[in-house]
């Protein structure tokens, strides 16, 4: 887990407590009030191996059953959010790029996603790599 003083892995410049730490627990849990704070606080989660949540914010339609687990050694670099379009009230894509390190070697992951409002929460759809 993070210290709750350190900055946000999602790259905001906030403190995690401040950033993706409430929507990962407490009384703002699972409400991110956008598909780009979701984006961020999905990534954060992945930081952190917060299964649960990653899964709880996915949309059921296609979620995977569970996630398998995290290659040893992978380490997280950083998240740029290139562009959040909200499409509708209920629909909006977050373009990202997602920069990691694993065996020596970097790696990003570029990726157009979609997400839904579905119940007054946002959801995880899907994803269009880049």
């Amino acid at each position: 887990m993070i210290e709750t003083t350190h900055p946000c892995p999602c790259g905001s410049g906030r403190i995690y407590t401040e950033c993706c730490g409430r929507w990962h627990a407490g009384p703002q849990h699972l409400q991110a009030p956008d598909a780009a704070t979701l984006m961020r606080s999905r990534y954060t989660a992945f930081v952190l191996g917060l299964d649960d949540y990653l899964l709880a914010t996915w949309h059921a339609t296609t979620r995977p059953p569970s996630l398998g687990p995290t290659e040893t050694g992978l380490r997280w670099l950083g998240l740029d959010v290139r562009k959040h379009v909200p499409l509708d009230a209920d629909h909006a894509t977050v373009e990202f790029v997602a920069r990691s390190k694993l065996g020596g070697r970097a790696h990003r992951l570029h990726e157009i996603s979609r997400f839904l409002r579905e119940g007054g929460r946002w959801y995880y759809v899907d994803g269009e790599m880049r």
